[in-house]
């Protein structure tokens, strides 16, 4: 009786099957909720973050349907201006972007001349913001948007549950200036640090770039 309740011993496979299992299950938890690993495509947010950086990404941060009492206990708030953040790309939700969130619901944004206002004030964006074009465009209808919305924008009042965000190479980043607002909803974690970096042209790398460091 003794050995019909202890079960018959399980094979060398099956252990190795189920900790498989478990180990994809795990895997996929982590990279839905907690955290992911992403590679930075261009440099519209260069200085900090290159093309070829791998970042690690806080997805549990902006955590999904955290109303204002699990905002109290739980290690999870909402996007706010300053932050660098992970989003599903609006006008094709299959891809991911990285840009700085320059304002939140219900704040103005306006741009003259390169420089950025919210709320009718200039941000403060010397430690991150880099102006690598000289020129300045005119708000000429004649202009490309490309150039016309680059340096005067708005201004654009953003609607409730919706972030602007900016890449911080200003002249060179394709962000909400042509899209638009993002969603909160779309908005999937922070990057908080670059674990390595695969550059392009790696000669023109400095050694700093090629080693951990904290995304600011």
């Amino acid at each position: 009786m003794e050995s019909l309740r202890q079960g018959r011993p399980k094979s060398p496979v099956r252990e190795l099957l189920e900790v498989l299992v478990v180990s994809v299950i795990l895997a996929l938890f982590v990279r839905t909720w907690v955290a992911q690993v992403f590679r930075i495509p261009s440099d519209s947010m260069k200085p900090h973050l290159m093309a070829g950086d791998h970042v690690l990404v806080n997805k549990f941060i902006f955590g999904p349907k955290a109303n204002t009492e699990e905002l109290k206990w739980l290690p999870q708030r909402l996007p706010r201006p300053g932050d660098v953040a992970l989003f599903r790309f609006p006008p094709d939700p299959q891809r991911d972007f990285i840009k700085r969130c320059v304002a939140g619901p219900l704040e103005k944004v306006r741009i003259e001349d390169k420089r950025l206002l919210v709320d009718d004030q200039p941000l403060e964006e010397a430690g991150y913001v880099v102006h690598l074009d000289e020129r300045t465009y005119s708000r000429s209808l004649f202009l490309d948007d490309g150039y016309r919305l680059r340096d005067n924008f708005g201004p654009l009042q953003v609607p409730e549950g919706y972030y602007f965000f900016l890449g911080d190479n200003r002249d060179g980043s394709y962000d909400s200036r042509y899209w638009g607002p993002v969603p909160g909803s779309f908005i999937r974690g922070r990057p908080w640090l670059v674990l390595w970096s695969v550059a392009e042209e790696e000669e023109k790398r400095s050694e700093d770039l090629r080693t951990p460091r904290l995304v600011r």
